[in-house]
């Protein structure tokens, strides 16, 4: 393929790449790059825990600091609140 198919074409590309082990790309006839697909590898990636986040986070900025995003939020829209 060439960089102007990929650009164009990425679909095809993407489809070529779950079948082909490397598509090889390029320009002006000559080679210039591989692209390989990726493969995930290693363990899976874990899910976001609040209650584990909420204790690295006592841990880090301490039990004293309250983190209430949706005050900051209220208060912000109340700032910007037209007369």
């Amino acid at each position: 393929m060439t960089i102007r198919d990929i650009r164009h074409r990425w679909p095809e590309a993407e489809r070529a790449l779950a079948t082909e082990a490397e598509i090889l790309i390029t320009r002006d006839g000559r080679p210039v790059a591989r692209l390989l697909p990726l493969t995930e590898e290693g363990a899976p990636k874990k899910q976001f825990d609040p209650e584990e986040q909420r204790l690295w986070m006592e841990e880090f900025w301490g039990k004293d600091v309250v983190f209430d995003s949706l005050t900051g939020l209220l208060e912000d829209r109340e700032d910007r609140q037209l007369p």
